[in-house]
């Protein structure tokens, strides 16, 4: 250890949330991005245009839209690379079909989507949290999807390389969601050396090729993945297919891949599932926010407990698969959870649906581009 405490080998950086981001997906192992600027998001593409193309195969290209941004990103992902993209609001309402393609084919690719305010253009220098929703249910039909959440700029370095590693080992895109002011607050960060990380790849087949079937059934559900053109047969559709990746409308064919595609995930929620908690083991009142509204919400637990008022922060690193078993533990002691989010209200209607009438629960909303301060969420405790 060195004189300050932190770890040799550990690069101090002042950076903002995107710039973060760009470093966990070097980390990862990312080496093709392609994309459409837009703000708030726009750092992530500035410097991976200027860091990508230095590294060996690295690929950057600024495709006409969003929609071919994330198209890009599919290929590069099927061809064996690891991939990703990054937009806001309106860019991410054109990438919902692509991304349910992405889901239907099952390629790992991480899509960063920085909030601003909506709908619309609505207020494009301004944070909001109104995509929380979308990124679970944007795209259409019952199609399986991690999205996660980073409330300050270490988190937004750490939740990338996580993101990556999600995708790379369940075999289907991860969401990753900033706002605005996590994006672009500056403070000192420390980057790891890469060997610190964990680092995970797509598992690839050790069957002779005319053995393999790329949707095959597997004890993980998550079927081998070659890269295309490495000598194994991969038919990609968005139809429904077979386990040879054929388009098939038999009922038994149709229900084994969607089951197996949700069960994927599903069966390894302890691991998808990211929570922090902060002084609730004994809380009676718990709020739960994602985002730089859960640093407002720390600090209000923190003036809360100062004041004798038992007070936690449940704070997501995940919200979908929403992590019902984390709040449901919290539940059984708590008489009320309070639920701060930049929205009219989107993750509260989560809680709400756990929650199923045990405790009291409130909410606190603005949809005006300003931040929600430590102070309305204080406030929120005091009163119930």
């Amino acid at each position: 250890m060195s004189a300050n405490g932190k770890k040799k080998g550990r690069r101090a950086l002042f950076a903002q949330g995107n710039e973060a981001v760009v470093e966990g997906a070097l980390i990862a192992g990312c080496s093709f991005y392609a994309g459409y600027p837009i703000t708030p998001s726009s750092e992530i593409m500035e410097l991976m245009a200027q860091k990508l193309p230095a590294r060996p195969e690295g690929v950057f290209i600024q495709m006409e839209d969003e929609i071919g941004g994330l198209g890009a990103v599919i290929g590069a992902s099927l061809a064996g690379r690891k991939a990703m993209t990054a937009t806001s609001g309106p860019g991410f309402s054109l990438m919902q079909e692509h991304i349910g393609y992405a889901c239907m084919v099952e390629a790992p690719l991480v899509l960063v989507n920085v909030m601003r305010g909506g709908p619309s253009t609505g207020l494009p220098t301004s944070p909001a949290q109104g995509d929380v929703q979308q990124a679970r249910w944007g795209t259409h039909g019952d199609h399986p999807i991690i999205v996660l959440s980073a409330s300050d700029v270490q988190e937004c370095l750490e939740m990338t390389v996580t993101a990556f590693n999600m995708a790379e080992k369940y075999r289907t895109p991860v969401i990753l969601l900033l706002d605005e002011i996590t994006a672009h607050t500056r403070e000192k960060i420390f980057v790891p050396p890469a060997e610190e990380f964990e680092i995970v790849n797509r598992t690839t087949p050790t069957m002779p090729p005319e053995w393999y079937k790329p949707y095959e059934e597997t004890v993980r559900g998550v079927p081998p993945m070659p890269p295309l053109g490495s000598g194994y047969r991969f038919h990609v559709t968005g139809l429904s297919h077979d386990s040879n990746g054929f388009p098939t409308s038999r009922p038994d064919e149709v229900v084994a891949l969607m089951e197996r595609m949700h069960r994927k995930i599903d069966q390894f929620l302890y691991q998808v599932q990211i929570v922090r908690e902060f002084e609730c083991a004994d809380c009676e009142v718990c709020v739960v926010a994602y985002g730089s509204v859960a640093r407002s919400a720390e600090l209000a637990v923190t003036q809360a407990r100062g004041q004798g008022l038992k007070a936690g922060l449940l704070k997501l690193g995940t919200l979908f698969p929403f992590p019902r078993r984390a709040l449901e533990k919290i539940l059984g002691h708590s008489r009320a959870v309070i639920v701060p989010e930049m929205n009219m209200g989107q993750i509260s209607r989560e809680v709400k649906r756990v929650n199923n009438g045990r405790a009291l629960v409130r909410t606190v909303n603005r949809v005006d581009g300003q931040i929600i301060t430590p102070d309305e969420i204080l406030k929120a405790i005091k009163k119930v």
